[in-house]
C-alpha cells in the first residue's frame, strides 16, 4: 500500500470531482505536492483510449474488448504517471482505478471475476492505494444529478446495469481484508463528506503532520 495514493471510487454524480479538488486545496495548505488524475485516461495513451471508450458508436466494443482497454490504459497510466509521482514523493489523487474494473466489467457486465482480478494485478504491477474511497449513492440520486448533462456511453446505461455496479462496489468493500476502504454516504453536503475524510485520514496515520 502506497500511503499517498488516495482513490476514489462510485457511481457518476456521486461528487468524486468535488471531493478530489477539496482534498487537493486542504494538502496544498501543508505545502504538498499533489497529483489528480483520472481512469481511464491521465496518460496520453490513456486519454486516446478513453474516448475509444466513452464514446457513442454503432460499433461499440464488447465487454471482453472493452476490459481489455481500460487495462491497457490503466498499466500506461501506472507506469508513466503514477508510479513516477509516488517515486517523487507526491500525493496522487485518483478518479476511479482497478475497482472500477471489477464494479463495471464484473458487476455491471458480467464478466468473470477472477479474469478481471489478474488483467488488474498485471496492469497496476501491484501499485496498490493506501485508501480507496467510495462514495455511496442510490442510482435514482445519481440520475437526478445527471440530468441535462451531455452523457457518455456508460452513462446512459439503464438503472439495473447501474444498480449492478453500485452492488458490486459495496461486495467489494463487504469481502475486502486486505485494502482499506472508507464508505461515505454521498447523499451529504460537500462539506460534510470532506470532513469524515479527513478525520478518518488523521485516524489512520495518512495526513501528513504540520
Amino acid at each position: 500500500m502506497v500511503k499517498k495514493f488516495i482513490v476514489f471510487e462510485g457511481l457518476d454524480g456521486s461528487g468524486k470531482s468535488t471531493l478530489i479538488a477539496g482534498l487537493k486545496k486542504e494538502l496544498s495548505t501543508l505545502d504538498q505536492t499533489v497529483v489528480i488524475t483520472r481512469e481511464p485516461g491521465g496518460s496520453e495513451l490513456g486519454e486516446e483510449i478513453r474516448k475509444l471508450l466513452l464514446r457513442i458508436s454503432a460499433d461499440e466494443p464488447v465487454p471482453r474488448a472493452e476490459l481489455l482497454l481500460y487495462e491497457a490504459a490503466r498499466a500506461q497510466h501506472v507506469e508513466k504517471i503514477i508510479a513516477p509521482a509516488l517515486e517523487r514523493g507526491e500525493w496522487v489523487l485518483c478518479y476511479r482505478y482497478s475497482a472500477s474494473s471489477i464494479a463495471f466489467q464484473s458487476g455491471g457486465r458480467g464478466l468473470e471475476r477472477g479474469h478481471i482480478d489478474w488483467l488488474n494485478d498485471f496492469a497496476t504491477e501491484g501499485v496498490k492505494p493506501g485508501l480507496w474511497v467510495l462514495l455511496d449513492l442510490s442510482t435514482t440520486e445519481a440520475k437526478r444529478r445527471m440530468a441535462g448533462r451531455e452523457l457518455d456511453r456508460f452513462e446512459r446505461e439503464g438503472q439495473e446495469f447501474h444498480e449492478r455496479v453500485r452492488q458490486k462496489y459495496l461486495d467489494i468493500v463487504a469481502g475486502s481484508k486486505a485494502e482499506p476502504w472508507l464508505v461515505l454516504d454521498a447523499a451529504l453536503k460537500p462539506a460534510e463528506l470532506m470532513s469524515k475524510l479527513l478525520a478518518h485520514l488523521r485516524e489512520i496515520n495518512l495526513w501528513p503532520k504540520k
